[in-house]
């Protein structure tokens, strides 16, 4: 392919790569003196940007160092394309001044520019039908000269689709690719053009599972092993505090928060930036935040007390929460999930040392909280210290744990746990399988908050 049919095509895919003018004098170990030029490699200092009469961004200053992986968070419209596209060159600010390795990027042509910054766009439509290979070439074009190619073309486009695992259909057309597929070309078109700067809008947007974690984990090694500084616009909470080494949530044109995503990704930072309720946990296998939107609340004058640990009990605690229900939680061990989810939606909990009994104190503070409730929910099968607590009490709604429904079972006096023999299994009969059961149904808000109020109604008893 020629480097004018390059130029063109680049032309027709948003002028990201080079606008095909005449060579500047620059050549391509520029970009590499840029990395090492000392401070951050990307820096947006005080930057304004509008669309007409709409203001975007206002007096953003954001760095990114070299080696390090940005995730720029926020909902839709909260500026995070306008704010890449400023970082490329593509949109020149109002004021303030974009920097990549030292050099300000609405003083450069679009091909020094494309030397220093690569782009992942989202949208990654190809009006032209070339084959991959040509695709991922035309990353090249900023190092084509005039009366020249480009010597080291070759060997880069081979990186390139061997990093992003293309090269098993570089022959194929672009056009008879999955959306998934063509964005990882167009990933492997920007690291071609090996660049300093990694700018990518949702590149994970169109991709399965599976495909997600390799392209971040991609960009992530990238970063690592070559020093790039990579700030990625990503949908994904969850994948962004996995992989990027700090966040930067952005919400109607403002910064809220900069850095490390166990700082960054609190329940009230994304409940300021999404506009909605939400239980920020660590992942218990990647020990990164995992953020859960919660549904809005609706209203409800009861108080419950929950008994119970574990994954089970937290979902009720969310559940009852979500209801409107006033909740208290415990007993139970400080560490528990139950507990961490019971602090998220501000509901008060009891604690105690883990692999301990219950002191004397620490009791007291839970039986208070069982005396305050209008209802229990014990989340079965209890530890004995914990049945002990919820022993002669009424109403009970009991919760079974231990069934991937979360079947909840209504009545009794709390003698019984939920583990008990005689409980009701998921699909079976309540009043077939326990004399002491008046209803049964799924834990969802509207069961769970239904549940209560049957047991305050007029909960069964073990003389029924």
């Amino acid at each position: 392919m020629t480097p004018d049919v390059a130029t063109d095509a680049l032309s027709a895919l948003d002028g990201l790569l080079g606008d095909g003018g005449e060579s500047d004098g620059t050549s391509a170990t520029d970009a590499d003196r840029a990395s090492g030029s000392g401070g951050p490699l990307i820096a947006v200092e005080d930057l304004s940007l509008s669309y007409g009469d709409l203001s975007v961004l206002s007096e953003m200053s954001l760095f990114v160092e070299p080696g390090e992986f940005v995730g720029l968070v926020g909902p839709n419209g909260a500026g995070k394309t306008t704010l890449l596209r400023a970082i490329n060159g593509v949109l020149e600010p109002e004021s303030g001044r974009v920097r990549v390795g030292g050099e300000t990027v609405a003083d450069l042509s679009s091909r020094a520019a494309s030397r220093l910054v690569a782009t992942v766009p989202q949208d990654t439509t190809v009006a032209f039908d070339f084959s991959v290979e040509d695709i991922v070439e035309m990353g090249r074009t900023p190092y084509h000269g005039r009366f020249g190619g480009d010597p080291d073309a070759a060997e880069a486009v081979d990186r390139a689709l061997e990093r992003t695992e293309t090269a098993r259909f570089r022959d194929r057309s672009v056009a008879s690719l999955s959306g998934g597929e063509r964005q990882r070309v167009v990933l492997a078109r920007a690291l071609a053009q090996e660049t300093p700067a990694l700018v990518l809008d949702e590149p994970t947007a169109s991709l399965d599972v599976n495909h997600q974690v390799r392209t971040l984990e991609l960009v992530a090694d990238l970063v690592d092993g070559e020093g790039t500084a990579a700030l990625a616009a990503i949908h994904d909470l969850d994948l962004a505090a996995r992989f990027c080494d700090r966040l930067a949530v952005l919400a109607d044109g403002d910064l809220l928060a900069v850095g490390p995503p166990s700082e960054v990704l609190t329940a009230e930072t994304v409940g300021a930036a999404f506009d909605t309720d939400a239980a920020v946990l660590a992942n218990p296998v990647t020990g990164t935040p995992a953020v859960t939107p919660l549904p809005n609340p609706g209203e409800s004058d009861l108080r419950v007390h929950v008994v119970g640990t574990g994954a089970a009990t937290a979902r009720v605690v969310s559940t009852l929460v979500t209801a409107g229900t006033t909740v208290t939680v415990g007993a139970l061990p400080d560490g528990d999930v139950a507990a961490e989810t019971a602090r998220q939606l501000a509901a008060e909990v009891v604690t105690a040392p883990p692999f301990g009994g219950l002191d004397v104190e620490t009791e007291a503070a839970a039986r208070d909280h069982l005396a305050a409730a209008d209802a229990i929910v014990a989340v079965g099968p209890l530890p004995d210290a914990l049945r002990s607590l919820v022993r002669g009490r009424e109403p009970v709604v009991r919760v079974a744990a231990d069934d991937a429904s979360a079947t909840t079972v209504l009545g009794g006096d709390g003698d019984r746990d939920a583990g008990s023999p005689g409980r009701p299994r998921a699909g079976g009969s309540p009043e077939r399988d326990s004399p002491t059961v008046d209803a049964a149904a799924r834990a969802t808000p509207e069961t769970v908050a239904l549940g209560v109020r049957r047991a305050l109604d007029g909960p069964a008893s073990a003389d029924d």
